[in-house]
Formats: structure tokens, C-alpha cells, sequence
């Protein structure tokens, strides 16, 4: 008898197989993390000789290694990695020669190898004579087992799934979850075929032709396409990742996780997987563009103490039934495909159905709709009556306006009448039948929020009698095999207490129903889908309630989505809530482009000043006594304005002090430079429409302002620097005139149609100037036409790509992040994004820019206060780390004083470093840290790493001057708070639930102070994370750091969105404002850190963003013109923006008087705009109107003119006469 310690499973399964299949010598085997020291004697104890193989080297084990080593039996040390170790052998007490042979065996596994190993051992090492056999290879690939055939069978024509498997599990007879999972795929309906693979790096020729009668791939092999993927990521090299054949394949490749631990532990595990089994399971084989399904075996530990994976039936069903119902799609020809196109709504409004980031949601629509037809799809007819409205006129504007015409969600519209006439409908009973096959433990959260099935939200009470529960009534219009679908309301707006007790309310039997209805067969009352669009940035589905990843079948999304393909065209420079899709919702991502940006230039008042500092410019140098009257008038327009209050100087400056006055007009002339070049949306992006003409060229200039970061370094100055301008010290006048010459390039290469040919044609009309290096600008344009211009042609795979999935086909994956951030690499969009290495988070270079960003906000607060904060308030999203690659976490270790460790090989984070405070030459500052949902799900790592360094700098010998957050530490223990609660800095969401709840809370307008909305925003973010925290209720440890808190701060990482653009900025940054005033009586400085051009950070206070936003975006002319051209969804935008400008307001008290008269002039009064309105969104034109009113009534708004309110109480009355008059 012979032991056998090893950290491999497989070793130690091979191991028991062998001795109970009669080898001549036998095993006793153990993993020695599970032996402990004092049981070892015990353990070999009766054996011969003992064989240890391990993952870490000598220190892995040291210890036992010791023991076994000064013990009588011979001992035999080897690696566990395939490659033999040098100093680990030198360990043994064997020949060198004899701990090879041995290596070559377990390298080599199975239970064969093993049997054999023994008789070589006892042979060569003990003299015995049993005689051995070489370690022989096994077979790289096979079938699982000889009965399931390795070719179609004759005849049968169901669709193939294939199951690709560790040849591990198969040599040490550890396959039967994967039997189990065979099993529940030919129960869905289609041919299984298993396989154990070697790897999928590099797979045979035979094993590839075997795989190409699969119509689906299920795999819990590790990602194909590389092995340090941070190498792959935005910014990063393109041939860094390559899926290869499994990618050539063409067949969707679905993850499913055989999780590495018990069924039990992740029934109570809230994130659904471990961290490393969330990177290797989920984020890196994103990498591949695999899609993400569920875990259906689980790591169990059997009689003798040997790990055993052990399948769960219903999650074994639910992985099988999403591979089945991809496979299927090559199947079903394109006529008879049942297709649902959803669209997202929230608010549950009629002005904002369609909600979309960056994308013109209702022409978009049109277009998936005309390619459906052109590729065979039935959509009803194209003109005439019976067609989809919109199709004929070409109009998004009415295929919205049809469907709020069946009666929609906005219960403030909707009548009984529209009830009872809507003929998209769901029968009770059928409801009821399909809800009776929830999970019990959902069902049961269900009823309690929303009665009994089928509830009363959207009833038609019409249709209730005694026998039949009544009908569910929905939003959207049907033609052909295509439903178009509003998305079901969330329903806090219809249940408004549980904004304030229950973030994690369960979805209700009408959002539950749509989406039974659509997956169910038309046998059983349901549309019976084969697929669903989701169109545009983001749905609800995805937020609902559950684990972070790893789903079960009492997780909301899991339970609503059920089986059906979901096909999301999702806006790429949103990694964060696109991901979350694919993880929790089993998405196929398509990317879709980045709105046409634009420059804001000037107008109105800012045209005017900017002539008044020329002309002073001029009689300052020409005809100094008129001076005097000129400084008059700058000073009379800026008040005027109201630039006084941008600028700073609402006290006044000093018009008889030339000098000062001189400086003041510097002052000025900066602010102008930046307001006008601001980048802003010129549009909106339609799916599949690459940019061409102005729009192009005004997209390629805005990306080639950024220097270029390509193949993981800064390899091109930007256009601009090219020219001679310095980025980081810009001058109004000679930024325009290089911003004029690099427009004038970037024409001129497109009146060439982007020849390379060209460029010296183009750069040698370019007028000579002083700092210009041409040579630089001949390789920016080459840059331009090799790579920039030719992926924004790619655009057109989008629709293509939507196509393609559609088929049954594989869409190619790429990664994800801003373009106009220098990262060429994220285009072209149509591919299925991923995201990044969530161990390497923070970069290198995020690490820089985080540096960057800590000392910058510093800096200013300084300069407002004369000392340094002792303790900042990060709002850190999962979006933004994953777009930056950790920008916000390098900021809070920064302000700590704690540097990141990264390994040279992976660049993935092994540890910390303190930065002594000598190097760090300030205070450590303590960092108070709200992570979104998100990001807790994404980055448990971080999670990890941002406590340990909180531990560590709470742990230093320092001065409680030198160090806020020891000193805040120190305090709370004299007062008798534990350490571990005295050290707490993380907060988020309640386990399972996302959001912070204040946009709830202000649509619902169920609030009246600040302690409101601080309740709200305590109550769903008031749990408390951390290394071996996951999520603890903590609202006492939340209000003692949110009462330190002196500055809250949230960065803005990319220039294609601003803080008006999305709620998510008025939640998260001004619910923490919000909430420290609640417990302290006053605001804490509000900053926005600007990482939007990495190498040129800055910050602002939120007054100083939100008024340049305003002025650059929300009263620009330029950008308003340009949601006019987009109808409905145009109308959409703007009606968004007055929201999320109340909801800042709400929270921060950012808005000044005269902002909301602009926007209730510009936007509600103009009659240009309320004609436009009037005839595009009607209801975005009440709901601004009711906005800004509801300002004034909560005394936000504090001294309106009597005129413009009466104006604008006129024009809301105006607006909903007119609604009501059309509803009648």
C-alpha cells in the first residue's frame, strides 16, 4: 500500500479506481490541504512508500513535507503542473531519474497510469517484481461513453448539441454530471453529443469534424483564445485573443459552470459563484464569446472524503433547454420564425417608451424590421393595411405612437376603454398554469408583493367572471411572426411603498406573464418565440432580483427568461450593464456605435461674448479709452447670462482695475475654450447605419483627439497635439484655429474617400505652424485610414450580425469601451463584447490615471479649504471599472496611500504595497466607498483588495495627523465599536438586489424632505462588503462614515455621456450628498473628477459640471437641433434631460433659478421646440411641463418670473387638453 497526497482531484479519484479495480499494489490518497499535521503520522501510517504532488512549489506545504521527509518511508515530491519540477524532485528521497518516470505517469493520469505507477514504484524503488507498463498517453478527445454515437444517426434530424468536457473528469471516472446533462438535453429535444476534450487551445482536425455537425456547443472547458487576457482588452492588442476553430465552428458556444463548490454552498451564496470560479467560469471565457448559461453540477465531497461533481436535475434542464433552443434556430426556417422585439420603458411613461442609451430606438426598430423581411423573416405585410406601422412611411414616430394608441403603461393615460379594446392580451388561466411551475420559494415573494395569480396590475377587469380570472393587458402591436413588445413596468411606480422597504421586490404576474407568454408553444396559449431582440441599453429584465451570476431557478431573471434566446444590441462603451446582461439574462451582446458626436462651438450669448473679448483684444492693443466701455459690456452680458455664478464671481470683479480685469479676461477665455469644446451628441446612432459624410468626419475628429492607446501602450499623439496644440493648457483662440485646420484635414481625407494616397496631398495644403510636426499628422491620418475609418464602416455588421444569430450562427466577440477615449480596438461594433480580466483590475495605466484623479481632487480641495479632506465619498460603478480598467479603484487606493502589486506575466494584482509617507507627501485621506450592484457581482476582487486596504492602512504605526483613517478608526474604538465595524468602508446594495432607489423615489414624487430621500438611499445601499463580508445590514457603520464624509466625489470617464445623460449620476453622487446632509446638517464639497482624456484629468465642482453641461449641451441649439431630427426619440432625450437635471437638483441644490427659466424658455416656451414636441412626443411635452412645475411647488425652483410661470402653467394646461382631446 502506497499514499498518495495530491492537490489534483483527478490524481486522487485515478488513484481510487485503481485500487478498487485490484491493482497489485494499492492507494491510500488524501489532498494534504484537508490532512492536518497532527493526522499525518496516522495517515501513512501502515503504507510503503509516499507520492506528494503539488501546486505552489516547496513553501506550499512545507511543513508536512518536513514530517514526511524525516520519516522511514521513501518519498516521492512532484508537481502538479505538466511541466516537471526541478526543485521540487530534488526533494525526494528517490533516484532523480525514478521521481521523473513518476511525474510522467501522473502527468500523463487515468487510472491505468496510476495502476502502473504503483508497480514501477514498488519495482524501482522497493525491488518487488510486479512488472510495468510505460505511462501511456491518453486519448486527447472521445466520447463520453461508446453507446452515444460520434456521427448522426440515420434519420434523425433533431438538432446536435454538443457537451465539451475535461478529459480529467472522464480518466478518473468523474463524469456522470455530464451524463446527467446529455440526458436533459435529449429530453429537450435535441441530440446530444459529449465529449471529453484535452483542451480547447488547440483542438484536432478529427475533433473539429466531429464538431461540425453540432448545431450548439455546451463546454466547461476554460477559454480558448489565450492566456492573459488583460492583453485583450480595450486599448489592447487585436491578436492577443483568438477563439480559433471553436470560433470557426459558427454555432453559438454556450458556458456552463461545474462550479467548484457544494450545491449547499451555493444555494446560500448570494454571488453565485466563488471569485476565481466568476473569472475563469464567467469573465475570461467572455473572451471566446461564449454565452453564459447556468451551473448545473456541483463540487460534493463523497463517502471516502474524494471530491465528486453531482448534477442538479432542474438546473441540468435549464442549461439543456437554453442549448436546445439555440441549436434550434438553424432548424427553423426563416419564415416561420416567431420572433419578439422588445423594447424598454422606464420611467413607465408615454414620452419614454423606447429607452435606449445613445440610439434611436423607434427608427432602429424599423430598420431590424425591414432586414427581418429581406432575409425571409414573416413581418406581415410591408404597406397597406395590416403592416406594422412605420414600415410604409419609413417613421418611428408612428410605430411609437401606434402602440401608446392600444393604451401602453402610463397608468396617468390609460383608460378602461384602451383596456378593454387592446388586443394584445394574456389569459389569466393560462398564467395561472404556467406560474404553478415557479419555483415555490418565488412564487411565494410573488404573492406576498402582488396577490395571488394573476394579480390585479393591468387586468382587464372586463374580462373577470367567476370562472375566469380575467386577461393581463400589454403595450405593443403584433404582424406576422413578430411581436413588438414594451417591456412590462418594474413595478415600484405601481407600488411605491416598497421604494422604501423592498429593493429587491419581486417582478409582478403581468412582467412574469409577457414573458411566459412569449416563450410558451402556441399549443399552450403562448406566442411560442423562437427569439427575443431587445433593443438598445437597458431593459429591467436583467436587474431583477437574484444571485450576481450562477442563477438559480428562484432568481427572478432566470425564472422570467426561462429558455429563450436573447439577442441585445447593446451600446459598446458600456461594459458594465451589458455584461450584466449576459450574465443573468444569457444574452448574445451585438455592440451597436456610439452616438455621431460634435463639437459644441458657440452660440447666443457665448458667440456674443466671445466677440466682445476680441473687440477688447483689439482696443486693449489699438485704441486703449475704449476699453473702459468694452469692459462694461463684457461685464453687463456675463450677468446677463448669468455667467457670473459659472465663473465664480458673483460678487463682482473690479472694472477700473485694468489688470485684474486683464486676468479676469483670461479667466474668461479659458471657460470659453472649454464650453465650446465640449463633445456632444450630434444625433442619435441608428442599428446598422454606418456614419458617413459630416457625421463621420465629425466622429473621426472627436476620436482622433485622444491619443491613441493601441496594443497596450500610447503609440499616437493625438490629432491636435499633432498640430502643435498643448491639450493640458489650451488658449481659446489657438485652440479653434487647430481645431479649424484638423477639421479641414480630416474633410479633405474624406473628400478623398480616405485614400492613403492622399495624405500628402491633404497635410501639404495644411498652412505652416509653429509647434505642427507633419510628419506626426501624416502617421495620425494614416492611423485614420488603416484603422479608424474602415472599423466605422464595419458598423453595418450590427444588423448583419443581429441576422446572423438569428440563423443560429456565432457572433465574433471584441472587446468593449469608449472610442473617443483612444480605443480604436472596441471597433468595429456587431460583435459580442466582453469586458476585462476582473483580477487585473486596476491597470497600469489605470493606476496612473487614478493617481492622477486622487491628487487633482485633492488639490482642489485645498485650494476651496485650505487643508486636506479627512475623508472622501467615491460613488464606484462597474461600468466605469471596467471601461477604464479601474480608474475609481486607483483613485481609492491612491487617496489611502496604497499601491497596487501586479504580476509581470498575467498583469493581474497579487497584493499591495504601502507608499511611504515621505514619497506620499500628504496625509493618508480615509475613502467612505457606495459600490453599485454591479459592480459588487463584477469585481469581487476588488471588493477584496479595496478592504484589505483599509486593514492595511489602519493597521500603520503613523500619526493620527498623517493618517485620517486611523485616527477616524482610533476614535470609533475608544467609543467601543469593534474593529471590524470601525473598519468598514464598503457599502452597496442588499445581496441580490441593485440600485440606490432615489429615481424610484422622485418619479413616484412620494418624498417630501431630505431625510426622505436619505432613508431611501440608506435603505438600499446600507450593507456592508468586504474580504469575507458579502453584504451585512450595517447602517450604523454607514451614518458614522457618511458623517466624515467632506467631499463626495464621482468621476466621469467618458465624453460620449455627461452627468445629465443618465439617472444613475443624481443616485449615486447626489444621494451620497444627500444623505451626509441628512446626518450633518450640511453639504459636503460635490466633485466630478474628469478622466474623459485620461493624460488630462481634472476637477470640478458639481455646480461647475452641471452649468457647463448646461450650457454646452442642454440649451445648445446645435445639440437640440439634432434630437429634432430624430423625432419621438429626440423629443425623448430632452424630456430625460429635465429629469435628471430635477433629480440633481433634488438631492444637491445644483440648479439655479435661472437654469430652470432657460429650459422652460428654450424647451417648453420656443414655440419651434413646442410645435416640434406637439407633433413628435406630445407627452414628453406634458411631462417636462409637469417637471418643472412640480420644481416650483417643492420651492426647488425658488423665484420664478410670474410671466414664465404663468406661460409655462399655460402651455402644461395646453398639453394635457390636447392629450385628453386626442384620447377622446
Amino acid at each position: 500500500m502506497f499514499a498518495l497526497l495530491s492537490t489534483s482531484d483527478t490524481d486522487l479519484r485515478s488513484a481510487r479506481a485503481a485500487t478498487n479495480a485490484g491493482a497489485p499494489v494499492g492507494w491510500r490518497q488524501a489532498n494534504p490541504n484537508r490532512v492536518p499535521l497532527d493526522d499525518l503520522d496516522a495517515f501513512v501510517e501502515g503504507t510503503d512508500l509516499v507520492v506528494v504532488r503539488l501546486l505552489g512549489g516547496l513553501r506550499a506545504w512545507e511543513d508536512g513535507l518536513d514530517k514526511l521527509l524525516a520519516g522511514p518511508r521513501p518519498v516521492v515530491v512532484l508537481t502538479g503542473e505538466q511541466a516537471p519540477d526541478a526543485e521540487l524532485m530534488s526533494a525526494s528521497t528517490v533516484p532523480a531519474g525514478v521521481a521523473a518516470q513518476a511525474h510522467a505517469y501522473l502527468a500523463h493520469g487515468g487510472t491505468e497510469n496510476l495502476t502502473q505507477l504503483a508497480s514501477f514504484l514498488s519495482d524501482t524503488v522497493l525491488f518487488t517484481g510486479h512488472g510495468f507498463e510505460q505511462p501511456k498517453a491518453a486519448p486527447s478527445w472521445g466520447p463520453l461513453e461508446e453507446s452515444w454515437p460520434l456521427a448522426r444517426p440515420e434519420g434523425d434530424d433533431r438538432p446536435c448539441v454538443a457537451i465539451l468536457y475535461y478529459r480529467a473528469h472522464q480518466m478518473s471516472g468523474n463524469q456522470a454530471a455530464f451524463a446527467d446533462l446529455a440526458r436533459a438535453v435529449e429530453a429537450a429535444g435535441s441530440r446530444a453529443l459529449p465529449l471529453y476534450v484535452a483542451s480547447l487551445r488547440a483542438p484536432e482536425a478529427d475533433l473539429l469534424a466531429t464538431l461540425a455537425q453540432a448545431d450548439a456547443v455546451i463546454t466547461t472547458v476554460l477559454a480558448a483564445g489565450g492566456t492573459v487576457p488583460a492583453n485583450a482588452q480595450a486599448g489592447g492588442d487585436d491578436d492577443a485573443w483568438d477563439a480559433g476553430a471553436l470560433a470557426d465552428l459558427d454555432i453559438p458556444v454556450i458556458q456552463a459552470f461545474a462550479t467548484t463548490t457544494s450545491h449547499e454552498a451555493w444555494l446560500a451564496n448570494d454571488d453565485g459563484l466563488t471569485p476565481l470560479d466568476a473569472a475563469t467560469q464567467v469573465a475570461v471565457p467572455e473572451f471566446d464569446g461564449r454565452l453564459i448559461s447556468a451551473p448545473f453540477s456541483f463540487k460534493e465531497i463523497d463517502d471516502d472524503g474524494l471530491p465528486v461533481y453531482v448534477a442538479d436535475p432542474e438546473r441540468c434542464r435549464r442549461v439543456a433547454g437554453i442549448a436546445h433552443a439555440h441549436a434550434r434556430l438553424r432548424h427553423v426556417p426563416p419564415a416561420e420564425r416567431r420572433l419578439a422585439i422588445v423594447l424598454s420603458a422606464y420611467p413607465t411613461k408615454h414620452a419614454r417608451i423606447g429607452n435606449a442609451v445613445g440610439l434611436d430606438t423607434p427608427a432602429s426598430v424599423l430598420r431590424l424590421l425591414h432586414a427581418l423581411h429581406d432575409a425571409g423573416v414573416d413581418v406581415g405585410p410591408m404597406t397597406g393595411q395590416g403592416s406594422l406601422p412605420g414600415l410604409e412611411s419609413d417613421h418611428g414616430d408612428d410605430l411609437i405612437k401606434a402602440i401608446i394608441a392600444r393604451g401602453g403603461y402610463d397608468q396617468a393615460w390609460l383608460t378602461e376603454q384602451e383596456m378593454a379594446n387592446n388586443p394584445l392580451r394574456i389569459k389569466g388561466s393560462d398564467y395561472q398554469r404556467w406560474f404553478s411551475e415557479l419555483d415555490d420559494e418565488l412564487r411565494a415573494g410573488m404573492v406576498e408583493a402582488w396577490g395571488e395569480a394573476p394579480g390585479e396590475l393591468f387586468l382587464d377587469q372586463a374580462s373577470v367572471t367567476r370562472k375566469d380570472p380575467g386577461d393581463l393587458v400589454y403595450a405593443g402591436l403584433t404582424a406576422g411572426n413578430i411581436v413588438v413588445l414594451v417591456q412590462p413596468p418594474r413595478g415600484f411606480g405601481e407600488n411605491p411603498i416598497a421604494i422604501y422597504h423592498d429593493p429587491s421586490l419581486a417582478p409582478s404576474h403581468h412582467y412574469m406573464a409577457a414573458y411566459r407568454w412569449l416563450e410558451a408553444g402556441q399549443d399552450d396559449g403562448g406566442f411560442g418565440a423562437h427569439a427575443i431582440i431587445h433593443v438598445g441599453k437597458h431593459g429591467n429584465l436583467e436587474w431583477l432580483p437574484g444571485k450576481g451570476a450562477a442563477l438559480g431557478p428562484g432568481c427572478a431573471p432566470d425564472a422570467t427568461l426561462g429558455n429563450l434566446p436573447m439577442l441585445y444590441p447593446f451600446l459598446v462603451n458600456d461594459p458594465g450593464e451589458g455584461t450584466q446582461a449576459k450574465r443573468r439574462a444569457h444574452a448574445t451582446l451585438i455592440d451597436h456605435l456610439v452616438p455621431p458626436m460634435t463639437r459644441a462651438d458657440s452660440y447666443g450669448e457665448i458667440a456674443k461674448l466671445e466677440q466682445l473679448l476680441d473687440e477688447y483684444a483689439t482696443v486693449r492693443a489699438m485704441d486703449p479709452a475704449k476699453a473702459p466701455a468694452v469692459r462694461q459690456q463684457i461685464w453687463t452680458l456675463i450677468q446677463a447670462a448669468k455667467l457670473d455664478h459659472d465663473l465664480g464671481v458673483a460678487q463682482g470683479v473690479e472694472l477700473d482695475d485694468q489688470d485684474a480685469f486683464d486676468d479676469f479676461v483670461m479667466h474668461v477665455d479659458g471657460w470659453l475654450c472649454e464650453i465650446k469644446d465640449v463633445q456632444i451628441r450630434g444625433g442619435l446612432h441608428i442599428l446598422g447605419q454606418a456614419p458617413t459624410g459630416e457625421a463621420r468626419v465629425s466622429l473621426v475628429l472627436a476620436m482622433l483627439q485622444a491619443t491613441q492607446i493601441w496594443g497596450g501602450d500610447r503609440a499616437l499623439p493625438g490629432l491636435r497635439t499633432a498640430l502643435g496644440l498643448d491639450e493640458g493648457n489650451r488658449e481659446r483662440v489657438s485652440t479653434d484655429e487647430i481645431e479649424a485646420v484638423a477639421r479641414e484635414l480630416v474633410q479633405g481625407m474624406e473628400d478623398r474617400d480616405w485614400r492613403a494616397a492622399a495624405i500628402d496631398e491633404v497635410v501639404a495644403q495644411m498652412p505652416p505652424r509653429e509647434g505642427a510636426d507633419p510628419e506626426a499628422v501624416r502617421v495620425v491620418l494614416r492611423f485614420a485610414v488603416d484603422e479608424v475609418v474602415p472599423r466605422l464602416d464595419g458598423t453595418t455588421d450590427e444588423l448583419d450580425h443581429v441576422l446572423h444569430a438569428l440563423d443560429g450562427g456565432f457572433v465574433p466577440s471584441g472587446p468593449s469601451g469608449s472610442p473617443l477615449r483612444g480605443l480604436v480596438n472596441v471597433l468595429p461594433t456587431g460583435r459580442n463584447f466582453y469586458s476585462v480580466d476582473p483580477r487585473a483590475i486596476p491597470s497600469r495605466l489605470a493606476w496612473e490615471t487614478g493617481q492622477n484623479l486622487a491628487e487633482s481632487l485633492l488639490a482642489r480641495y485645498k485650494a476651496d479649504k485650505g487643508e486636506y479632506p479627512a475623508s472622501v465619498g467615491l460613488s464606484l460603478w462597474g461600468t466605469s471599472a471596467m471601461r477604464t480598467a479601474g480608474d475609481d479603484i486607483a483613485e481609492a487606493l491612491a487617496l489611502m496611500g496604497v499601491e497596487p502589486v501586479w504580476d509581470d506575466a498575467s498583469r493581474r494584482i497579487t497584493g499591495l504595497e504601502v507608499t511611504p509617507l515621505d514619497q506620499l507627501g500628504r496625509p493618508r485621506v480615509d475613502v467612505t466607498l457606495r459600490i453599485s450592484g454591479f459592480f459588487r457581482d463584477a469585481f469581487p476582487h476588488a471588493v477584496a483588495l479595496l478592504d484589505d486596504a483599509v486593514g492595511l492602512v489602519a493597521g500603520l504605526d503613523e500619526s493620527h495627523e498623517d493618517n485620517f483613517l486611523l485616527a477616524h478608526v482610533a476614535a470609533d474604538l475608544a467609543e467601543g465599536t469593534g474593529h471590524r465595524e470601525a473598519t468598514t468602508r464598503i457599502f452597496g446594495s442588499r445581496p441580490g438586489s441593485y440600485g440606490a432607489g432615489l429615481l424610484q423615489l422622485i418619479d413616484s414624487r412620494d418624498w417630501r424632505t431630505d431625510a426622505d430621500l436619505a432613508e431611501v438611499y440608506e435603505t438600499w445601499g446600507g450593507y456592508a462588503y468586504g474580504r469575507d463580508m458579502p453584504g451585512i445590514p450595517a447602517r450604523e457603520q454607514m451614518r458614522t462614515a457618511y458623517r466624515r464624509i467632506r467631499v463626495a466625489a464621482k468621476n466621469v470617464d467618458t465624453r460620449e455621456h455627461d452627468v445629465l445623460d443618465s439617472d444613475d449620476y443624481f443616485q449615486f453622487h447626489g444621494g451620497m450628498v444627500a444623505h451626509v446632509r441628512s446626518l450633518t446638517g450640511e453639504n459636503p464639497e460635490a466633485y466630478i473628477g474628469d478622466s474623459t482624456r485620461p493624460e488630462h484629468v481634472a476637477t470640478r465642482t458639481l455646480l461647475e459640471e452641471t452649468s457647463r453641461v448646461f450650457r454646452a449641451r442642454v440649451v445648445n441649439p446645435k445639440w437640440m437641433d439634432a434630437m429634432r431630427q430624430h423625432g419621438y426619440k429626440g423629443a425623448f432625450e430632452m424630456a430625460a434631460t429635465v429629469d435628471y437635471l430635477f433629480g440633481y437638483d433634488a438631492t444637491t441644490n445644483v440648479v439655479d433659478d435661472w437654469m430652470y427659466e432657460r429650459l422652460t424658455n428654450e424647451y417648453v416656451l420656443d414655440e419651434k421646440n413646442r410645435e416640434f414636441l406637439q407633433e413628435s412626443n406630445p407627452w414628453a411635452l406634458h411631462a417636462m411641463g409637469e417637471r418643472l412645475l412640480e420644481a416650483v411647488e417643492r420651492g426647488m425652483w425658488a423665484n420664478p418670473d410670474p410671466q414664465v410661470l404663468a406661460d409655462l402653467k399655460q402651455a402644461y394646461l395646453d398639453a394635457e387638453g390636447d392629450l385628453e382631446g386626442d384620447d377622446e
